[in-house]
């Protein structure tokens, strides 16, 4: 009797808790206890607060690029361009800077220009002529890799001073840190690309959270003509989707190239299945209508930090890497399955 009633509760709990929050606290719990499990077993370097620093200096551009994966996802969409808009972003920037005498905010408009532009087409295509998203940004990516090449066919790095003393900026960290093999005490820091990611996530949680337009997202993508019925004007919604991600497409390769100095075709290359897998590990929904922004951040930490915990243990192939990532998203779609379904069962008792 006891159990029975356990277990009632254990269901009524589910049913009373909504699906972005639960797939949320999985997504949290799964990171601290593989971040534990890293500091534990491996120790040293992953004791070190620069570590976790490191992944959010590294990982700063794909944070954003997430996001905007994410509100596309929740919407019922995808966008498999964003990859390529970031090289191209790189590439164009670089050339400006260091080909044709520009500056560093005329880099940065244009890459908002460029990712703007992506999304007034991809989101009309997308929105008003009813083109399937998968189809619209493949043929976005491809354009975008070959434009990249277009505007320049060599890599090079970017020697312009106004950009070169903006890129190697730290923030530091004083109570923060460790001491280094000659004893002194070396503070931690982040790179200003970090800075710009956590204003997009705290941004774009509110907006999800608070706003009109968040609300509108969530009912898109959980059923469309529940949405239509309700008032909600779909297509322009859909639009909106589009036009967000790849605006942070653009600013993604931009704080991507803050991040690398240069231009190069092969940049951001498979970007986007990492934003796709991160914003799946944060709990957004292949399906539509359940998504969360912390969650996309947690995603890419824990991407982020199962890479760093199979090449801390020498496992330095690619493949090892492509490997646990999969295992990886298998088991947090597992997941996914098995709470849903539970929680169905909760509703229907």
């Amino acid at each position: 009797m006891d159990n029975s009633k356990k277990t009632a509760g254990n269901l009524g709990f589910l049913a009373k808790t909504s699906d972005t929050t639960l797939l949320l606290s999985i997504t949290i719990i799964v990171f601290f206890l593989m971040y534990l499990g890293a500091m534990i077993f491996q120790g040293a370097g992953f004791l070190k607060a620069q570590t976790f620093f490191n992944i959010l200096n590294a990982n700063a551009a794909l944070i954003v690029g997430s996001v905007g994966m994410s509100i596309v996802m929740i919407t019922g969409g995808i966008d498999i361009s964003i990859g390529g808009v970031v090289a191209l972003v790189c590439m164009s920037c670089a050339v400006l800077l260091d080909k044709q005498g520009g500056n560093v905010p005329m880099a940065v408009l244009l890459a908002i220009a460029i990712g703007l532009a992506y999304g007034v087409v991809q989101g009309y295509l997308v929105a008003f002529l009813d083109i399937q998203p998968f189809i619209v940004s493949l043929a976005g990516m491809f354009f975008a890799r070959g434009m990249t090449t277009i505007v320049n066919t060599e890599p090079f790095n970017v020697a312009n001073e106004q950009f070169v003393a903006l890129k190697n900026t730290r923030i530091k960290i004083p109570f923060l840190g460790s001491v280094n093999k000659k004893g002194v005490f070396v503070p931690a820091y982040i790179e200003i690309g970090v800075v710009i990611a956590l204003l997009v996530v705290v941004l774009f949680f509110m907006i999800l959270r608070w706003s009109k337009l968040g609300r509108w997202f969530y009912a898109v993508g959980g059923n469309r003509t529940s949405a239509l019925m309700l008032g909600i004007n779909v297509k322009m919604t859909r639009f909106y989707a589009h036009l967000i991600c790849s605006t942070l497409a653009g600013i993604s390769g931009f704080v991507y190239f803050l991040h690398v100095g240069s231009g190069s075709a092969s940049h951001a290359t498979g970007m986007e299945m990492n934003a796709i897998a991160s914003s799946i590990i944060g709990g957004t929904m292949l399906t539509g209508g359940v998504g969360n922004i912390i969650g996309t951040l947690f995603g890419v930490l824990s991407l982020s930090t199962i890479q760093n915990i199979v090449s801390s243990a020498g496992l330095d192939q690619a493949w090892w890497t492509g490997i646990t990532i999969a295992a990886m998203l298998c088991l947090f779609l597992v997941i996914q399955s098995v709470i849903m379904s539970a929680k169905k069962k909760a509703l229907q008792a």
